[in-house]
Parts: structure tokens; C-alpha cells; sequence
């Protein structure tokens, strides 16, 4: 059973470019991932805006897979910050599961 964190969503938002919201869930980023990520980015950033942080920690690993290569963000349709919203996820998750 997962958990609601209302909070976790400004846990993560490091500035204003967390955009997540704006994401209208079409697809595109993971059909052109070079990766092939499809849960990275439009399922885990659903995942911080419903406040699911269980659910994102348990996809560290997706996380810190992305290249940041900007291919998702360049064919967002809705203009999301992917690769800043990526970052965050990463700060958060350096900050508070890694104590960095």
C-alpha cells in the first residue's frame, strides 16, 4: 500500500523550473528516449505530484539512469523542464536517501 506524502512535492522543488505539472502525459519523452526509460519522466513525476515518495524511491535507479541528453525536453509538447526536474529528483535523493 502506498503512502500520500502531501508535502513531498515542495520536498523536491528546488526552484520554479520543477515544472511537473505541466505535464500532460502523451508519451512523448519515453518514445524518444535513447535509454528507453519508459517509467522516466511522465509516470515518476505523477508520482511526486500525487505525493508518492515511497514509489519514487523505489525507481532511484531510473533516476540516476537518464543522460540528460535533453531529447525528451526538446519534443515536450507541454514544455516541461525535464532535465531540471530529473536534477531535483537527484538533489533530493543525494540530500535525503544518500546523505550527500
Amino acid at each position: 500500500m502506498a503512502r500520500v506524502n502531501p508535502g513531498f512535492l515542495e520536498e523536491v522543488r528546488r526552484s520554479d523550473e520543477f515544472n511537473a505539472s505541466s505535464c500532460m502525459n502523451c508519451g512523448v519523452c519515453s518514445a524518444v528516449c535513447h535509454m528507453g526509460i519508459e517509467l522516466l519522466p511522465r509516470k515518476l513525476f505523477r508520482y511526486v505530484l500525487l505525493g508518492l515518495k515511497d514509489k519514487v524511491l523505489e525507481n532511484k535507479e531510473t533516476v540516476f539512469s537518464c543522460l540528460l541528453c535533453k531529447q525528451c525536453e526538446v519534443n515536450c509538447p507541454a514544455q516541461v523542464h525535464i532535465a531540471e526536474n530529473v536534477r531535483s529528483l537527484r538533489y533530493y535523493m543525494n540530500k535525503k536517501v544518500f546523505k550527500h
